[in-house]
């Protein structure tokens, strides 16, 4: 028992001060973006992993959208929406984050190769990071309940 929770010691430490890897992915316009100027700004910043065919991750994302208004009068920070759906697909989601208004309050990434998302060690969606300011990743979770979206927001404060 006692091993084990060294374990899980570990794991939470090495989250705590990983850091965004430099990948190449596309932005909303197709072009190459490098993943580790999500952090360029010096803002605390919400990464979310989602693919078109993952209910959570869309009810997770559109929870986060409704709530922004608020949040940003609160705090200053970026949302990264990391499309994992495959070169067939690219169109589809693409088309699938602005139809839902995500491109207006939204930095949308697509992660076609899904090397952004190994590169992070993710493994399924939704997967959710909070990086401070500096790109340290504080806080992660995967799969999403009505209300984890206060998690997030909580440990975006906290950055301040």
């Amino acid at each position: 028992m006692k091993a084990f929770t060294l374990a899980i010691a570990l794991l939470v430490s090495t989250i705590a001060f990983a850091q965004v890897p430099s990948v190449k992915v596309e932005n909303s316009k197709g072009e190459s973006f490098d993943t580790k100027t999500i952090v360029e700004s010096g803002k605390p910043t919400i990464v979310s992993f989602w693919s078109t065919s993952c209910k959570p991750c869309i009810r997770e994302l559109d929870a986060i959208y409704d709530a922004l208004p608020d949040w940003k009068e609160e705090a200053d920070f970026n949302v990264v929406a990391v499309s994992t759906d495959d070169s067939r697909l690219l169109a589809k989601a693409r088309s699938f984050a602005e139809g839902r208004g995500w491109g207006e309050d939204y930095i949308l990434l697509f992660d076609k190769n899904q090397d952004f998302m190994r590169a992070m060690n993710v493994s399924q969606v939704p997967h959710v990071f909070v990086l401070d300011g500096k790109g340290k990743i504080v806080y992660s979770h995967t799969s999403y309940l009505p209300g984890n979206e206060i998690e997030l927001f909580e440990a975006v404060k906290k950055c301040r």
